[in-house]
């Protein structure tokens, strides 16, 4: 199964591939969000200021929205990226083995 000659891609894979890593994309940025807002959290306490929440959250909107749209844009070029390796180029399966 791994290592059988690889099939053409076709369009409907193309898009789940692409959907996939979007969706991965959107998951990264909630982590990197996460950890953003606890420094920042943490660095705003440490110098003894209140911290302003909005909505919830500590970090102003523009950040909230630069972080979402760097995640989603980011998943989205990252599957376009490995989409023409994998499927197109097919790097794994015309790589040649060393010969020592």
């Amino acid at each position: 199964m791994f290592f059988s000659k690889p099939v053409q891609p076709t369009k409907f894979k193309k898009v789940i591939y692409l959907i996939a890593s979007t969706i991965l994309g959107f998951f990264l940025s909630l982590i990197a969000h996460a950890l953003i807002e606890m420094n920042y959290i943490n660095g705003v306490l440490s110098h003894g200021e209140l911290v302003k929440f909005y909505g919830g959250c500590a970090l102003p909107p523009i950040i909230q929205a630069v972080i979402l749209i760097t995640g989603l844009f980011g998943g989205y070029f990252v599957g376009r990226f490995w989409w023409k390796k994998v499927y197109i180029e097919k790097v794994w399966w015309n790589k040649k083995p060393n010969k020592n």
